[in-house]
């Protein structure tokens, strides 16, 4: 993907220099969390299966503090940190890629008659504190909408390569998209939504939370659209995020953990549904498109 090099965005806080919170093993997660790894770890916990690099679970006591973060206007390298920073090139990408996203989004809610306003993503190391509680950098990006910020330690782009074999930037960007789509979806009151609905019908949690997820696939592939229309992509940069959808669909995850595949334990989606509804985005690119809702087949 073609990009800003040194840009810096108003919208990304840098608290990689902070010090952590101590993390408990009760490890709380934000409202529509894509907690990717934490899922295949502690699916293969349960059965049994050592996937190298995915048991970081941290445990510890107590709670914990940071300093402020740091603007990412004025961030050089992580607080604390001696030399140069060694993620430096792709926290340029992550703040062009938020300042992309988001006035994307802004022109797409127009076309609807919405509006949308801008969020947040914090970059952290190992645990941060948000406005849905402590959280750990092994659930991996999620979103949080109270504090209607996302959120991400650099290095779940390393497990994505190394261990879910979904390399390169518009992968990377892809995770991103899909955070600010469940953005999306708390401008649009679909969180609470949701929210009321498996309060009224616990049955039905795991059919909404597969529909949220999705339709944050979708709108990911919304963004995507824009950036193939304004001629941001290069070759092989779909494949690379439909890679990354398919790396994580909950069927997948629990092959790897060596478990039955089982649909109905499903949250996020199958990676052939990962991939369809990012897909349909990509191709007709407006919020119509991505109605998951809706939707009788997903």
């Amino acid at each position: 993907m073609k990009y800003e090099r040194g840009h810096r965005s108003k919208n990304v806080e840098d608290a990689r220099g902070e010090a952590p919170p101590k993390v408990s093993k009760g490890v709380k997660v934000g409202g529509g969390a894509a907690a990717l790894l934490a899922i295949v770890a502690l699916i293969a916990k349960a059965a049994g299966v050592n996937i190298p690099g995915l048991d970081s679970l941290s445990s510890g006591g107590g709670g914990g503090g940071g300093t402020p973060a740091q603007s990412s206007q004025n961030a050089g390298p992580p607080k604390g940190q001696q030399g140069p920073d060694p993620d430096a090139e792709l926290f340029d990408f992550i703040n062009y890629v938020v300042d992309d996203i988001q006035p994307t989004f802004t022109r797409v809610f127009a076309k609807s008659g919405k509006t949308y306003r801008d969020a947040k993503l914090k970059v952290f190391r190992e645990a941060v504190d948000t406005g849905c509680g402590l959280s750990s950098a092994a659930i991996g990006p999620f979103y949080c909408p109270p504090d209607e910020k996302a959120y991400i330690d650099l290095s779940f782009y390393k497990q994505l390569r190394a261990d879910l074999g979904a390399p390169g930037d518009f992968a990377q960007a892809y995770v991103i998209a899909h955070e600010f789509g469940h953005h999306c979806q708390n401008v649009l009151g679909i969180d609470d939504m949701v929210r009321r609905e498996t309060a009224r019908d616990k049955s039905r949690e795991n059919d909404l939370s597969v529909r949220t997820e999705l339709q944050a696939d979708c709108l990911a592939g919304v963004w995507a659209h824009s950036t193939a229309q304004r001629k941001l992509i290069e070759s092989g940069d779909i494949e690379e995020s439909l890679t990354a959808a398919a790396a994580i669909g909950d069927d997948r995850l629990q092959k790897m953990a060596g478990k039955p595949v089982r649909p109905e334990t499903f949250s996020h989606g199958s990676s052939a549904q990962r991939v369809k509804w990012f897909r349909r985005g990509f191709e007709q690119g407006t919020l119509e498109a991505c109605d998951t809702f809706a939707a009788r087949d997903l």
